[in-house]
């Protein structure tokens, strides 16, 4: 490697000036004036603003300069990436496939019998959601990972809010129609959320909200399959801790039944093991895969050859046999269960959304591609609007399936295919032999499952982080474990918009002071040897100022202004002459935040300051950061305001009732604007 002196010049450089900047140290920095952005016509201004909003991403770039037909070929590729990742797909990316596809098969088979009583519906609707909704998705979803069927959360909160309408043992009919309309809405929202790019909706869930409430939802699930482990044929309806340990406990002496006890604790106890050996040990990923359906095999030939069925041991018994049947004729679209099934659909639909879109980037960024979000919101949408109509219930991503199908080597969607195409098998011909399998076994496969989704790592590290966002997750982690699924969502939602709104409310406010031999304003809280400077007080607002936090801020600023002009006092220091308010922070300004400064800078303008001894020292700083608003001597100063702000202050005439003239680009402009009218006062 060869290094060049600085006045070294070879022949290759002589095409190329390179000019270093000079500057004078005998001659104060020159100073900047702020630039005004042109004006906008209103027309340009609303589609900058729906553009941003909307497509932020500009997903018709691609599209450009196309012919009709390449260009129709595009659209169908979007719509249907199948016709896009179809052409290479070879010999090689099937074996993977192939094997993810049936390892993640043995695994969704007996969880979803379990999760089907979860949502109180039969057996066999869960196996018909693993059928029909992946062969849409593989042909409409662009992750590669994600391994659709139906999931613990979405089934019991399904289950719950639909009993909380239609009791499902004595109005079996109306309960199962009242869940395809349920799907159906599932589907027609998240479909809407992605034609229509919403799908920001979603992230007002904060993750902390999500963690909690899943925890609580695991714990949840987890008593419900008590009765099933345990043998009780009285079980509370009841979803809350308190309610479920009640009927265990009053059902000790004469409700439980020990061969069902001893079908559950031991099959339980061999499948955490195998989740232990997987979790050890990443080869052995397919352990913990095989073992639902190994103990499935295991506990129903058990109870065969002993008939522990006769000593009240209970078993599936029937699941219907044949393919999805069409269910589009038991939709309900006219009376009064449409708004119900719409309002339980809405909500089912956007957790089942949050999960398959948090899944999806979780392994799109461990396989580092790209993963659209309101495709995937189509794609997700389109196959549970589909699924309603073959007697299908709100599937989506599951997170256990989804991680061993991305350990198993899967390389496309295909592997969903492969999966939908063994559970057609089964529902075609396996079913009969699920007659003797006992429900203990279900329950104990469904709580190895959810285990899982109880992170306390991710409380312990929410608590180190924002004590906020662990009220979050605390209140929807209680409010489902000690009330019921939807108090915690509710709960969930409601903190998430709280702690919104009072960030929004209530922007932090910091006093600024200078870093000793630098020309640097830093937080004096953050940087302790941060110095104040004399007569001067440097407060930053670190929010937009808006109407919901306008009085806020100004209150906010006078108070700092009047306790340093009280320390001030107390340390016989120079008065405060001027304040200076720094809003690099300030990304955006509506009217009353406009209001709000300029009632500011009419109070600074009565107040009577008095000087001490003239042409007293004041530090001279530069700052290159930001822009800054200052209120010294009767006058409001602005620093740098950005385009958006300064637009809408010259808009209003705030910059002519201070004068252009008062207008700087950095903080070191201002102080030494400043100080100069400072060592002029006589």
């Amino acid at each position: 490697m060869v290094h060049h002196t600085p006045d070294e010049t070879t022949a290759d450089e002589a095409g190329i000036t390179m000019q270093s900047p000079t500057y004078n140290l005998s001659q104060p920095p020159p100073v900047y004036k702020v630039g005004y952005p042109p004006q906008k016509n209103l027309t340009r201004e609303f589609r900058d603003t729906l553009r941003e909003t909307f497509f932020h991403d500009n997903p018709l770039r691609q599209y450009k300069d196309q012919s009709v037909s390449r260009k129709f070929k595009m659209g169908l590729q979007f719509l249907f990436p199948v016709f896009e990742w179809a052409k290479t797909y070879n010999l090689s990316k099937f074996r993977g496939d192939l094997i993810a596809g049936l390892t993640i098969a043995s695994l969704c088979i007996p969880q979803d019998i379990g999760y089907s009583k979860l949502a109180n519906l039969d057996p066999q609707y869960g196996l018909y959601s693993s059928f029909i909704p992946p062969l849409i998705y593989a042909a409409m979803g662009s992750s590669r990972d994600i391994a659709i069927g139906p999931v613990a959360v979405v089934s019991l909160l399904l289950g719950s809010l639909l009993q909380n309408e239609v009791d499902h043992s004595t109005s079996k009919e109306e309960y199962l129609r009242l869940a395809f309309t349920a799907t159906f809405f599932a589907g027609i929202t998240q479909a809407t959320l992605g034609f229509l790019r919403l799908g920001f909706l979603i992230e007002f869930l904060s993750h902390a909200a999500i963690v909690g409430f899943m925890g609580g939802a695991a714990i949840t699930i987890a008593l419900q399959q008590l009765k099933y482990v345990l043998g009780i044929k009285n079980f509370t309806r009841k979803t809350d801790i308190v309610s479920v340990m009640e009927s265990v406990w009053h059902s000790v002496h004469h409700g439980w039944n020990w061969q069902t006890v001893v079908i559950g604790i031991a099959f339980l106890a061999f499948l955490l093991l195998t989740k232990y050996i997987g979790k050890k040990n990443k080869k052995f990923f397919w352990v913990p895969a095989i073992a639902p359906i190994t103990s499935v095999i295991l506990a129903t030939f058990f109870v065969y050859i002993t008939r522990a069925d006769k000593q009240g041991v209970q078993i599936v018994t029937h699941i219907t046999k044949g393919i999805n049947p069409s269910s589009i004729h038991k939709i309900y679209f006219t009376g009064p269960f449409v708004a119900k099934g719409f309002k339980i659909g809405v909500v089912c639909g956007m957790i089942g959304l949050t999960e398959a879109v948090a899944i999806g980037r979780t392994f799109a960024a461990m396989k580092d591609y790209q993963l659209d979000g309101n495709k995937e919101m189509v794609a997700l949408g389109t196959m549970n609007i589909v699924g309603s109509m073959t007697s299908c219930y709100i599937a989506t991503g599951s997170f256990s399936r989804s991680a061993v199908n991305f350990m198993a080597g899967c390389q496309t969607p295909v592997s969903n295919v492969v999966m939908s195409m063994v559970v057609l098998l089964t529902v075609l011909v396996i079913t009969p032999l699920f007659y003797y399998t006992p429900n203990a076994i279900l329950g104990s496969i469904i709580i190895s499952a959810v285990i899982g989704l109880v992170d306390y790592e991710a409380a312990v590290l929410i608590w180190k982080v924002d004590k906020m966002d662990f009220i979050a997750c605390m209140g929807a982690f209680f409010g489902v474990v000690f009330a019921s699924v939807e108090i915690g969502l509710l709960i969930a939602v409601a903190i998430s918009f709280a702690k919104i709104l009072l960030q929004v409310t209530r922007p932090r406010t910091v006093l600024l002071g200078n870093l000793p031999g630098t020309t640097l304003y830093r937080n004096t809280d953050q940087y302790p040897e941060a110095r104040h400077v004399p007569g001067v007080v440097i407060v930053r607002v670190d929010s937009a100022i808006y109407f919901s936090n306008s009085n806020y801020v100004r209150e906010r600023i006078v108070r700092w202004l009047s306790d340093e002009e009280d320390k001030a006092k107390a340390d016989g220091l120079p008065k405060i002459n001027f304040l200076i308010v720094e809003m690099s922070p300030v990304i955006d300004i509506d009217t009353s935040g406009i209001h709000a400064l300029e009632d500011l800078y009419k109070s600074l303008q009565k107040r009577e300051i008095q000087y001490y001894a003239p042409k007293a020292k004041i530090l001279q700083c530069n700052d290159s950061y930001g822009y800054v608003i200052y209120l010294c001597m009767r006058q409001l100063i602005l620093s740098n305001p950005g385009s958006i702000v300064i637009e809408k202050l010259h808009s209003s005439r705030l910059t002519e009732h201070i004068g252009r003239d008062h207008i700087f680009l950095t903080v070191a402009d201002a102080v030494r604007f400043c100080t100069s009218k400072s060592m002029q006062e006589p």
